[in-house]
């Protein structure tokens, strides 16, 4: 339940709300009471039970005074207005009790509202800016499909879960403290008998609750693990057709959908259980209780009035203990939902900045891989990069290639600290990078992937993505260096045009043209093309490197390639192979080596 109460924390935003919820809920109590108050004068007076005192007794605080007082007021309006119209002003305040409490009532859920959505909101965006900010290994050991369930589904069990419960978990709270502390003042001995027998019923209650919360937390990651099944056959749509695996898949998420369902079956059959058991617990009490007021009223040491008002009261504290015992279950339903959510928050950011970081706004002279080694978990021996010595001059062009697994890629996300290096250091103009203040560090890269990241959104602001308030006539330029210009303004609402989920109502060529002409309006001084131009065909091909030709000029450049026409004219050639390096030179130089390089060309790798 630790991850529930982390949840309460965020109510300090609201201690405004969380005042008059409280306030307008202890009105609620105190009204809904008074009109059971007049019970025992009530019963005793009119209907002849016992008589009035002779005179008017002193007032106290104590069960006998005060209902010897409250007896002798009735029995003084009863005289001065006769019985009927006794029972006229009775029922007058009585519908004055019930709106007043009905009011109340309406006020503390007038306030629980703001509250309620108010935490949701605020979970939503500490949950969105965390994700942003983890390093990129996170998402690489995580499934997709089950962050957005936790997002969404599991979120969405907190609010109903708990959030709903927040007004049982003020209102009802109170109604039994205010009942229970009236029970006492009427017969403290009946009550210390009713709790001699309560702790086995929480005894009974606890085990069902704990049962949920297992149950609850196996579901959760159910729901997770389908998610990510329908993630991948969402984007691998065109796999599944073609290799005629409808069926198997389909056959796949059944199963995994139908162990889902068993156990939130398990879980909805533990939560209705939680109101009846109570139901019948609290009647056995009561059960118990009136046979032993019963014995105290022919003992004389009870008043047949007082037991009956006991009684009632009593029987008042089962709906808000029932309900309670709900908002126990759902809590414990929520306490997995929650823990799941903190798993995501409480994750370190592991990329951090530190203190007084270096502002680095200018790329002067080299960078330079200094014994780089990296492990993608600090505590495995199976290293990506080994050793890594390299310096790359300001101005140059430098190609990376080598087999798949090389650790070509890593190699360069490491420069604007995608990830950190397990040992060994990478330095800017001599300054390591761990010192640099992040923002300024990936101000100076830019890069151009394999695949290119767009969103849904249009082509205009998909360019100018990461700068604020800049011109179109910059965009537009951008988008002309890369060879985009043309097919979008030929586009019905050109630049403005939204090019869907993923940018894919657009080809490959185009999209990869979109991400070339953001590179080239941020303007960094460091390019890097990872497997830019890959995966497109020959005329697309032609009209990308065109555009990256020109971005090239006058900046370092870092290529990751298979292609050859992409890298023959590089300043040096890096061969890697295991996560080495383990050739280096001009392209010419490297097929007279006869080595690794002049094997891929044979290949035709690059072709």
């Amino acid at each position: 339940m630790k991850d529930i109460f982390r949840i309460f924390k965020y109510l300090r935003f609201f201690p405004k709300e969380i005042t008059l919820n409280i306030l307008f809920n202890i009105c609620f109590v105190f009204f809904s009471l008074f009109s059971f108050a007049m019970i025992v004068p009530f019963i005793e007076l009119l209907f002849g039970v016992s008589n009035p005192v002779s005179s008017e007794p002193e007032f106290g605080f104590n069960q006998a005074a005060l209902t010897d007082w409250v007896t002798w007021q009735l029995y003084q309006l009863k005289l001065t207005h006769g019985t009927w119209q006794c029972l006229f002003f009775v029922a007058l305040g009585y519908i004055a009790c019930s709106f007043l409490s009905n009011c109340s009532r309406y006020l503390g859920m007038y306030f629980l509202s703001p509250i309620r959505n108010g935490m949701i909101e605020r979970i939503r965006n500490d949950f969105y800016h965390h994700i942003t900010i983890l390093p990129v290994s996170f998402f690489s050991a995580q499934r997709k499909g089950d962050i957005l369930s936790r997002l969404s589904n599991d979120l969405a069990d907190i609010e109903w879960s708990v959030f709903n419960c927040l007004q049982m978990l003020v209102k009802d709270p109170i109604n039994i403290i205010v009942f229970a502390f009236v029970l006492i003042f009427i017969s403290p001995k009946m009550v210390l008998f009713a709790i001699v027998v309560l702790p086995i019923s929480l005894f009974i209650i606890s085990k069902v609750g704990q049962s949920l919360k297992r149950n609850s937390t196996k579901g959760q990651d159910k729901l997770g693990y389908l998610f990510s099944i329908l993630e991948e056959a969402v984007f691998g749509v065109k796999a599944i057709k073609s290799f005629n695996m409808e069926d198997e898949m389909s056959k796949r998420f059944e199963k995994e959908n139908q162990e889902y369902t068993k156990r939130m079956i398990k879980v909805s059959k533990r939560k209705e259980l939680g109101s009846p058991l109570i139901e019948l617990l609290a009647t056995m009490i009561l059960a118990v209780i009136v046979v032993f007021g019963g014995s105290l009223v022919i003992n004389g040491e009870l008043r047949p009035a007082v037991l009956i008002f006991f009684v009632i009261v009593f029987s008042r504290i089962i709906p808000p203990a029932q309900a309670v015992i709900s908002a126990y279950y759902n809590l414990q339903k929520g306490s997995a939902a929650a823990h799941r959510i903190f798993e995501v928050l409480d994750e370190k950011e592991g990329i951090t900045e530190r203190e007084n970081a270096i502002q680095k706004n200018e790329f002067e002279h080299s960078i330079e891989y200094r014994n780089v080694s990296f492990a993608y978990q600090s505590d495995n021996k199976e290293y990506v990069l080994k050793n890594i010595n390299l310096t790359i001059e300001k101005g140059k062009t430098i190609a990376v290639v080598g087999p798949s697994g090389a650790g070509k890629t890593t190699l360069v996300d490491l420069l604007p600290r995608f990830y950190d290096c397990t040992s060994g250091e990478i330095l800017i103009d001599g300054i390591a990078i761990k010192d640099m203040n992040i923002n300024s560090l990936r101000e100076l890269s830019g890069i151009v992937s394999q695949e290119s990241i767009l969103f849904n959104d249009s082509i205009l602001h998909n360019i100018a993505f990461g700068k604020r308030n800049i011109n179109k006539e910059k965009i537009i330029e951008a988008a002309k260096i890369a060879n985009a210009d043309e097919f979008i303004n030929q586009l019905p609402n050109g630049y403005y045009t939204t090019i869907g989920d993923r940018g894919l109502s657009l080809s490959g060529g185009q999209r990869q043209r979109i991400s070339i002409a953001r590179a080239i309006l941020k303007n960094p001084p460091i390019l890097i093309l990872d497997e830019a131009t890959s995966a497109l065909d020959t005329e697309s091909e032609y009209y990308v490197q065109e555009a990256l030709e020109r971005v090239m000029q006058n900046r370092t450049s870092i290529i990751i390639a298979h292609r050859l026409s992409t890298i023959q004219h590089a300043d040096e050639i890096i061969v890697m192979d295991k996560g080495e390096i383990i050739e280096r030179g001009t392209h010419q130089n490297l097929i007279k080596a006869g080595g690794l390089y002049k094997k891929l060309i044979d290949l035709q790798s690059f072709s």
